[in-house]
């Protein structure tokens, strides 16, 4: 069953938006689900952090080379091409917060299946997992200081993003590791721990789906902010890949470690960052909309990562 989920990830998600918009355009009523999407969210992000191998935690270390280029690639070349790609956003803030949220942060789930499936080394990319999380948590406040200057202040109130931050991410996270010790430990705990590993793409579709539902009524005042934002992502799309392949070569990787650093850099944590959006006074719908805009590119971006990837040369 988590074969199956997996091999058509993509197709559930797109099934799942497009039924989300459907409703929410022919059913009143649908904002009252904005009520739902922090739960939705705290469960998926569960399941996903579930599958990050964090008792592994230290074996990221002991591959220099290619710990270093994930790093540079994530943390230094793609957020200087972020650097040039929002100098065509227009002068909003919250539009530039919500593209800065996306793109400076990693992907750490769904990037794995990919890269698999486009041949890369998903095992050195899975094991990478839990340091990449960490350290885009520990930087993203940095970068969006930089980036933001003083419109920072305003937009990301320290309270509401540290209280996300806690119930959203870091709670997720410790209840997965408790969870993992005990599948360590005992049968049951494996058992469970087998049963929730089911749950990452059903759960990302319903967070997908009630998210959609909540803002397609509100979308009048955000949709010029995602018209203007998709072509900062499908430029992304592009190049970020080129960039993470560059540097693995330049730092002597094998082929399928490089194509692993190209589809870490192509791919985001969208919806991971998602709660921390919705921490930011009035981000309905503007935030949520411009971020979702991003995954929907991507996803479909994903579709010629996996074919186009395998063929750079070697």
């Amino acid at each position: 069953m988590r074969e199956f989920f997996e091999s058509r990830q993509i197709s559930i998600y797109f099934a799942a938006v497009i039924l989300a918009a459907a409703i929410a355009a022919v059913v009143p009523g649908t904002t009252v689900l904005e009520s739902a999407v922090n739960p939705s969210l705290a469960l998926m992000l569960f399941v996903t952090f579930l599958q990050v191998p964090l008792a592994d935690l230290g074996r990221a270390f002991t591959r220099v080379r290619f710990f270093g280029a994930l790093l540079i690639t994530n943390f230094v070349l793609v957020p200087l091409l972020v650097a040039v790609l929002v100098q065509l956003l227009p002068a909003d803030p919250m539009v530039l917060l919500g593209v800065l949220l996306v793109l400076l942060t990693p992907c750490i789930d769904y990037v794995v299946t990919f890269s698999h499936l486009g041949r890369a080394d998903a095992r050195l990319l899975l094991a990478s997992t839990p340091a990449l999380l960490i350290v885009q948590m520990l930087l993203l406040p940095v970068y969006l200081g930089l980036f933001l200057g003083r419109n920072a202040t305003g937009l990301v109130q320290l309270g509401p993003f540290i209280h996300a931050f806690v119930w959203l991410i870091a709670v997720p996270l410790v209840l997965a590791g408790l969870v993992q010790i005990w599948a360590a430990r005992s049968r049951a705990g494996e058992w469970v721990f087998t049963k929730l590993g089911l749950l990452p793409v059903p759960a990302t579709a319903l967070v997908l789906f009630v998210v959609i539902a909540a803002v397609v009524p509100q979308l009048g005042t955000a949709t010029d902010s995602v018209l203007r934002v998709i072509p900062i992502y499908i430029a992304f799309a592009v190049v970020a890949p080129v960039l993470g392949w560059l540097t693995g070569r330049l730092f002597r990787l094998d082929a399928p470690a490089a194509r692993a650093i190209a589809f870490s850099a192509g791919t985001r944590n969208s919806l991971v960052v998602l709660p921390l959006a919705l921490a930011v006074p009035g981000a309905i719908p503007v935030l949520p909309a411009i971020i979702v805009a991003q995954t929907l590119v991507e996803l479909v971006s994903e579709l010629a990562y996996v074919r186009l990837i395998p063929k750079l040369p070697a």
